[in-house]
């Protein structure tokens, strides 16, 4: 029974293996050269439904008919409802221990493993502002902004509204997407700095949000009902929950002293929500003032409190509470977890995947716990360690739940406002000539490595016929001879894997390889230390005057061990050498 990769595969291998040119094929025969383009549209449908985005980006080069069906919105729409969900873990570019690290991403597939790679599209000076069907929204500090698809490696870039603004920031911007309208759209907090100077306050705030449409020719202008506050935007968040965005402003005459903001996508409409009436706050020495996220778990618009510490506000104390707003319309929430003993900080938007969430703890790690019921104490001995973040700081990490789609760009590279992005940007600028100078260097080291422990096994493999001679003889020397053979043998190492890479790996990837290779160096160093001396012990033996009475030099036995030993002794000096 034919799999959907072996039909696959028979399509690739036939176009390869075919030597008649196309042009002398009749339409007939064309037709008959491929098995699945004579299924039906829905049983080709279901064929091409189980494959990967990187599969079909490959069946795009296969023929006409493939490229056209994948690209085709209606197929592009049903593997997007069928594509597995990804907790994509974003670390911005930050200056750490006195040096700059770029911007990288971590996926986290529906096993909780972590990817390997570095994810292309995202380049060292980019900073994520969204994550919406397979495309991800990335600010620079250039001129544009770019949306990229994940899975593809398409890329947009899109004039700035504003050029150069002063205090812009990536939390600033956001991308959601209307399921009605099928419109993406990008909005920005356009910050009050015309007047910053004589009112300081208000380059903390904004009452215009700036609009652009996916393919449209310019940004528009949207005046807030109020005036809103953006050191609220920038530490609690925004999401984007079925064609609406949601964020937390001021209310200083509501319990809670927050308010939730919403505004619609296609009505391009603001509206208020409060949040719910109950309040306990704890007045012991030890807890200091409330703070708030606004998060999304399963697509439901939800509230996160907790009281921070008196004596250091980025540590969480007494209880974690977690509102769900249940009713839009009736404004009706309802408390969903109360967790005791919480993590220190909530990554957002969205910080649960698979029935589990995540959290940052202050040794640097980011670890996941089961939600287990509506009040529970968090157990770090039933946690589980997804990765360490060092050097990257506590509170920057962001999380997205992101797919891998087909979701094209053409469409919309014809707009005003697109921009070809600069000739030297990220990884060829020169603020990282010295970080990928010292990649290189890395790189180097790890061949280098790879080649003595690749000469060490042939030489190790040597030592084992040595040892094979040396069973024979009764001598006390040889005996212990064959004793530390024996040991050295012990430890044996297995064929090397080439060096990979270190460009396409991401940062957790990159830090594992260099310690793997700091080990690797050592113990080689150790086992050529081990076996020169041995090689000096057997040189010493044969050409004792005991060893001629035990029969150690005499035959071909004797002859073969004298020639194998000289050549070790001559192959690890020059390895050492070296």
């Amino acid at each position: 029974m034919l799999t959907t990769m072996d039909l696959v595969g028979q399509r690739s291998h036939h176009r390869v293996l075919t030597m008649v040119p196309e042009e002398t094929k009749s339409k007939k025969q064309k037709n008959e050269d491929c098995i699945i383009n004579c299924l039906p549209r829905d049983l080709m449908e279901r064929v091409f439904l189980k494959l990967p985005v990187s599969t079909l980006v490959t069946c795009f080069i296969v023929c006409k008919h493939w490229y056209h069906f994948i690209r085709d919105p209606q197929f592009v729409t049903a593997h997007l409802q069928h594509a597995p969900r990804y907790a994509l873990l974003f670390f911005p570019q930050e200056l750490a221990l006195g040096k700059l690290y770029p911007s990288d991403a971590i996926l986290i597939d529906e096993a909780w493993s972590p990817s390997t790679y570095a994810v292309p599209v995202i380049g060292p000076d980019d900073f994520l502002f969204g994550s919406c069907n397979g495309l991800l929204g990335l600010y620079t500090k250039t001129s544009t902004i770019k949306i990229a698809n994940l899975a593809t490696g398409e890329c947009l870039h899109l004039e700035k509204p504003v050029k150069n603004m002063r205090g812009d920031h990536f939390s600033f911007y956001n991308f959601g997407f209307h399921p009605v309208t099928e419109e993406y759209k990008i909005t920005h907090f356009l910050g009050d700095c015309a007047d910053a100077e004589a009112h300081p306050r208000n380059k903390h705030r904004f009452s215009v949000i700036q609009v652009y449409t996916l393919g449209d020719e310019k940004w528009r202008d949207i005046p807030t009902p109020e005036i809103l506050s953006l050191d609220i935007v920038r530490n609690s968040g925004v999401v984007n929950v079925d064609g609406k965005m949601f964020w937390l402003t001021e209310q200083m005459t509501a319990s809670w002293q927050h308010a939730v903001i919403s505004f619609d996508l296609k009505e391009e409409c603001f509206s208020m929500i409060q949040l719910p009436e109950e309040r306990e706050d704890r007045a012991y020495i030890q807890y200091g003032p409330r703070e708030f996220w606004i998060r999304d778990i399963d697509d439901k618009i939800c509230i996160i409190t907790a009281q921070s510490a008196s004596f250091d506000v980025r540590f969480l104390v007494g209880e974690l509470q977690i509102w769900t707003l249940d009713n839009i319309l009736e404004q009706r929430w309802s408390k969903k977890y109360s967790i005791q003993n919480p993590p220190n900080y909530i990554p957002g938007p969205h910080f649960v995947h698979k029935d589990r969430f995540m959290a940052q703890l202050t040794d640097c790690s980011v670890w996941s716990s089961e939600l287990l019921r509506e009040n529970f104490e968090i157990n770090e001995s039933k946690m589980t360690k997804l990765l360490d973040f060092n050097p990257h700081k506590l509170r920057h990490m962001q999380s997205y739940m992101c797919v891998k789609s087909l979701v094209n760009l053409d469409a919309y590279k014809k707009a005003g406002i697109v921009r070809t992005p600069k000739q030297r940007a990220g990884w060829e600028s020169k603020k990282w000539e010295a970080w990928e100078d010292q990649l290189r260097k890395v790189e180097v080291m790890g061949c280098r490595v790879h080649k003595f422990e690749h000469d060490l096994l042939g030489m190790q493999e040597k030592m084992g016929k040595i040892y094979e001679l040396l069973q024979q003889k009764r001598h006390d020397a040889a005996r212990h001879l064959r004793v530390e053979i024996k040991q050295v043998l012990q430890h044996k190492s297995d064929n090397p894997n080439q060096p990979r890479s270190l460009r396409r790996l991401n940062f957790l990837e990159q830090k594992q390889e260099k310690e793997n290779l700091m080990a690797r160096s050592s113990r080689m160093m150790e086992m050529m230390k081990a076996m020169k001396q041995l090689h000096d012990k057997i040189h010493s033996l044969l050409t004792s005057p005991l060893s001629d009475q035990e029969g150690l030099q005499s035959g071909s036995d004797g002859e073969a061990l004298r020639a194998g030993v000289s050549r070790l002794r001559k192959e690890a000096h020059n390895d050492l050498m070296e």
